[in-house]
C-alpha cells in the first residue's frame, strides 16, 4: 500500500485517514487527498512513504455527511489495504462494476 492508494481512498470514500509516524507525530490524509503532518515548521527529516510502510494502525474518520455509511474506527494495515486495493485493481484491469 502506497501513499497514493491512501489518497485515492480518502477522496473516493470522503474520509480522513490518520496514522502515527515513528517519531510520534501524526499524519492525516484529508478527504481531498492531501497528506498533512501537524507541527512541521520546516522540511521534514523523514520520508512519508517510508513512514507509511512502517505504520501498522490507522484511523478512518468520515466527514459528517457520510458518518452513517462509515463509522469512525481503527483498523490494521491488512484491513486498510483491502479497502484501498479495489480501486487499484479496478483501475489496473480497466473493468468497473456497476449496479
Amino acid at each position: 500500500m502506497k501513499l497514493a492508494d491512501l489518497r485515492r481512498l480518502s477522496v473516493r470514500k470522503n474520509v480522513r485517514v490518520r496514522f502515527r509516524l515513528r517519531n510520534g507525530m501524526e499524519c492525516v490524509v484529508t478527504e481531498r487527498g492531501i497528506a498533512q503532518v501537524a507541527g512541521l515548521s520546516r522540511a521534514p527529516d523523514f520520508n512519508l512513504e517510508e513512514e507509511l510502510a512502517s505504520a501498522s494502525e490507522f484511523t478512518l474518520e468520515p466527514l459528517e455527511a457520510n458518518k452513517k455509511e462509515i463509522p469512525p474506527h481503527r483498523m490494521g494495515r491488512e484491513e486498510l489495504a483491502g479497502l484501498a486495493a479495489p480501486a487499484s485493481a479496478a483501475a489496473g484491469s480497466g473493468h468497473e462494476e456497476e449496479e
